[in-house]
C-alpha cells in the first residue's frame, strides 16, 4: 500500500502544475499497488485545487471510483497524529502529514507519494520500539 500526499494530489489533477507530468508516471508505474489518503489529506488537496476547478472534479471522480482508499483517523490515531505534531514542532508538522504517518503506522507501510521530500525525509514511522524512514515515492 502507499499512502498519497497532498501535493501528489495536487500535482495529478492539475495540468498547470510543474510536477503534473512527473507525478502522472509515478502514478503510471505503481499501478499494481494500492492507494491509501487521509481526509485531512483530501481537505489540503481539495482548498489548493479550488473547489470549482476541473481539478479538484477530477480527485473528486477518483476517489470515488476507487482511485485511493480512505484511512479515518479515530479518537486514538487522531491523539497520535497530535502527538507528532508536538514531536515535529521544530520542523513543523501539520495535520495532513501526521495522518499519513499515523496510516503508515496503523497501516504497516513506509511508503509514501509525495513531492514533500524534505519534510517527509525528516519524519520516522514507529514501528514496535523502534522507528523507521519514509520511503518516498517518487
Amino acid at each position: 500500500m502507499i499512502l498519497v500526499d497532498t501535493g501528489a494530489f495536487v500535482a495529478l489533477f492539475d495540468p498547470q502544475d510543474g510536477e503534473h507530468e512527473r507525478c502522472k508516471s509515478v502514478l503510471e508505474g505503481i499501478q499494481q499497488e494500492k492507494l491509501c489518503t487521509t481526509v485531512p489529506v483530501l481537505t489540503e488537496a481539495f482548498h489548493m485545487l479550488s473547489p470549482d476547478s476541473r481539478g479538484a472534479a477530477s480527485l473528486r471522480e477518483f476517489v470515488l471510483r476507487g482511485g485511493a482508499v480512505l484511512f479515518f483517523l479515530d479518537s486514538a490515531t487522531l491523539s497520535r497524529a497530535f502527538e507528532l505534531m508536538e514531536q515535529y514542532a521544530d520542523h513543523p508538522m501539520d495535520l495532513a502529514d501526521a495522518s499519513l504517518i499515523v496510516a503508515a503506522e496503523e497501516l504497516g507501510t513506509s511508503k509514501v507519494f509525495t513531492i514533500d521530500f524534505r519534510d517527509f525525509s525528516a519524519y520516522r514511522i514507529r514501528r514496535g520500539h523502534g522507528h523507521e524512514a519514509v520511503k518516498i515515492v517518487a
